[in-house]
């Protein structure tokens, strides 16, 4: 029999945590047919002897919303295995949407999650307002992997409410008519509803997004309507105060009798207890609730350098800023200019405006010369050590560093999980899983799309603190879960196709680089893998070692919630 697609002598990792095992594999169309030792030829064959054959990853958070209008291919996260990826997070979405709002809706993405509107007026078709209008329209983009999205509490609060959804309470029957429409959406095919309580995420005019400041009522009634349906419910949290964002996360989940997803970077703990989050996890699933922090399994931050953001705060240094990157580099050619640069940067903070520079600096880290970035660095290897030891001021060796290389060095600005060794205990909890890329959003500032990967090369092979099954199970079969999808995330006859073939000896990010491929040559950076032999969505191979092939097979998928073991 011949078969569309056999995947000859890998090790098959098949997603539920199982010891690995030596097999062929074989696609027709969009399903696994067979697993072991497979006669006959397929129409294409590929070699992966020596290789994981892995299902594709699953990203449960990210900002691919708007990107999806310009880039079908979602990168980067396709060249990180990614097959299927979870919009819609944080509360932005763009549906449900009345025609008079597209506009406060575009606002309100590039506010809190640094997109263009304009880019993202002009590269979405905007022919809808129900949420299942939406799913259709992303459908007919043909996307190279699969999306799935949550109805977001901005776009909810808005087409109920209006412009009064910012800062006003809502009136009984205002927030009934918005956990009509939640439920609405989910039944529509959104997989559930997500919600920022985060105060830093902004309008343009600065106040808080529809939703930050939400009453108990507003969020478990929603949350009941989503639950009615089978949507999951997620959060992101206003950490200053968390355990009343746990304690509401708990009734919402109670509402919802569903799985409850919410952010969570590492917080220690000031009862010594592991983290922050241990009491109130412990009782949530002693009351039998289903719920899952995801975090990022390394520091996160901005990157700092010279194309991107440069991050030191005065009159010479805004000059420099507002300058393109040859302009730039140019001008730092100038021992005057640098001494300017340095001298204000010196100053900052000693009038009060601003942290201290030493405070500031305090958490840069090189990412490295080499064709992978470091970020793992301990503090002996931190921006003011590194000045310390040359003798030098913190802006100086900055600025050193981008001389010497051109322009291309970067330095990873750690606003969390500072801790790799908390980092490593924490990420071992069954409610946690990998996950917070934020891919598509903060466009010129975070890229942390390779998380997947890090995963593998670091906390797999060097560390070996997972094991290579275990790794990926994290990846594929524990997100395929929360998501509803019992034909994904796993390799078993009957599954679809999604599949890796990974060399996981050599698997690593790239270092990550400044494109400008966007409309209206808006730049982003971006981040390519090593390692990766091929990515297969739905049957069709979308990446082939490292590089598209054109292929654009995903899908939209919608909600069909199960009760998964």
């Amino acid at each position: 029999m011949q078969h569309d697609l056999i995947i000859r002598g890998g090790l098959i990792v098949d997603g539920s945590g199982s010891e690995p095992y030596f097999a062929d594999l074989a696609i027709d169309d969009d399903t696994i047919v067979a697993i072991g030792k497979i006669e006959g030829n397929g129409v294409r064959e590929i070699d992966a002897k020596g290789h994981a054959v892995t299902p594709g990853f699953i990203d449960l958070h990210t900002h691919l919303d708007a990107q999806a209008g310009w880039d079908p291919n979602l990168t980067p996260i396709v060249w990180h295995g990614v097959t299927t990826a979870l919009i819609g997070n944080c509360g932005v979405t763009f549906a449900p949407c009345k025609p008079q709002d597209q506009e406060y809706l575009a606002q309100m993405m590039e506010s809190v999650e640094d997109i263009p509107s304009s880019v993202i007026l002009n590269g979405l078709p905007w022919d809808w307002e129900s949420y299942g209008e939406y799913l259709d329209s992303l459908e007919k983009l043909e996307p190279a992997i699969n999306l799935v999205g949550m109805v977001g509490h901005c776009a909810i609060r808005t087409y109920v409410m209006g412009e009064r959804g910012v800062d006003e309470e809502p009136t009984a029957d205002e927030i009934a008519q918005m956990a009509a429409l939640a439920g609405d959406s989910v039944a529509q095919g959104a997989i559930g509803f997500s919600s920022s309580r985060l105060v830093a995420h902004k309008m343009p005019d600065g106040r808080s997004i529809p939703g930050t400041f939400a009453t108990r009522d507003e969020m478990v009634a929603i949350a009941e309507a989503v639950g009615n349906h089978n949507g999951l419910v997620q959060n992101v949290l206003e950490y200053s105060r968390l355990d009343a964002e746990m304690s509401l996360l708990r009734e919402q989940a109670l509402a919802a009798k569903t799985r409850v997803i919410f952010t969570a970077p590492h917080i220690p703990s000031a009862s010594g207890k592991a983290n922050a989050y241990s009491d109130i996890i412990e009782s949530m699933k002693a009351e039998g609730i289903d719920i899952t922090g995801l975090a990022l399994p390394r520091s996160f931050g901005f990157l700092s350098g010279l194309k991107t953001n440069i991050m030191f705060m005065s009159p010479a240094w805004s000059a420099l800023t507002d300058l393109e990157f040859p302009a730039r580099l140019q001008a730092i050619q100038d021992p005057e200019t640098r001494a300017t640069l340095i001298h204000e940067a010196d100053e900052m903070g000693k009038d009060g405006s601003t942290a201290p520079l030493s405070q500031w600096v305090s958490n840069f880290y090189c990412l490295g010369a080499g064709d992978s970035p470091q970020y793992t660095k301990g503090l002996e290897e931190s921006l003011p050590a590194i000045a310390r030891a040359a003798g030098e001021h913190p802006a100086e060796t900055w600025l050193r560093f981008m001389l010497e290389s051109d322009g291309e060095a970067l330095f990873h600005v750690r606003f969390g999980n500072h801790d790799y060794e908390a980092l490593e205990e924490f990420l071992k909890n069954d409610w946690i899983l990998p996950s917070l890329g934020d891919t598509g959003a903060h466009l010129t500032q975070i890229i942390d799309a390779g998380w997947a990967t890090f995963m593998l090369s670091h906390w797999h092979r060097e560390k070996g603190t997972f094991t290579l099954a275990e790794t990926i199970r994290l990846l594929t079969s524990a997100q395929a879960r929360i998501l509803g999808f019992a034909d994904r995330g796993r390799l078993a006859v009957g599954m679809r196709a999604d599949v890796n073939i990974i060399d996981v000896d050599n698997v690593l990010e790239a270092q990550p680089t400044l494109i400008r491929d966007f409309p209206e040559e808006t730049p982003r950076l971006s981040q390519k893998a090593f390692g990766y032999l091929a990515t297969i969505c739905n049957g069709n191979v979308i990446v082939e070692n490292g590089e598209l092939t054109g292929q654009r097979a995903g899908r939209v998928l919608r909600n069909r919630m199960q009760n998964i073991a």
